[in-house]
């Protein structure tokens, strides 16, 4: 679900929540019941990701699984922050999750090409096909090469791709209308 949080009176909140479609709102509220929210929800078994900007949002970002803290914030938020973002566009968690979802699938996928490739080495080695130290070799010459593969193929992927269009493009994507957006920020905050 996502919940606005604002110090904002009543009115203006009202006003924000039904422009941006959140599922809950709360105005007046002050830095610690923003971080007693993030508590209470951490407690009865859910992820929560708090986005803020301002010096009261420092608690509730601190409390949070993960604080998203906005670049043209207070600094201090932006310290207690584990992510910040560059935009001003609340569309650039979109990218960001995005991009983190790609770079978990290459490391799951770098993964089990290590695994698999070090249990055949043992296996040789066990039925004495192959000598320690040509295993020892394969063993290490597979890793730098999954390495280099690795950073190889984004200087590649960046070459191929303008990385500014990507931030740029992908947003109007997800945010084509605003259900698809609210249910991307769904999937996201579970």
């Amino acid at each position: 679900k996502i919940v606005m949080m604002t110090g904002d009176s009543e009115r203006t909140a009202k006003a924000i929540a039904k422009k941006v479609g959140v599922d809950e709102y709360y105005a007046e509220v002050l830095p610690e019941d923003k971080a007693n929210f993030v508590e209470k929800e951490k407690a009865e078994g859910r992820k929560v990701i708090m986005i803020g900007d301002g010096i009261n949002d420092s608690p509730a970002l601190s409390a949070a699984d993960v604080g998203i803290a906005i670049s043209e914030g207070a600094e201090i938020a932006r310290e207690i922050a584990d992510i910040t973002v560059a935009a001003d566009d609340l569309a650039e968690i979109l990218v960001l999750r995005m991009l983190s979802n790609r770079l978990m699938k290459r490391i799951h996928r770098n993964y089990r090409f290590i695994v698999t490739f070090n249990a055949g080495l043992i296996l040789l080695g066990v039925g004495g096909i192959l000598q320690p130290t040509t295993s020892a070799l394969l063993h290490n010459t597979s890793t730098l090469y999954i390495g280099l593969k690795s950073r190889y193929k984004n200087k590649t992927e960046y070459r191929r791709q303008n990385r500014w269009n990507l931030l740029k493009k992908t947003p109007a994507a997800f945010l084509q209308n605003q259900s698809s957006a609210k249910e991307k920020m769904i999937q996201f905050s579970q």
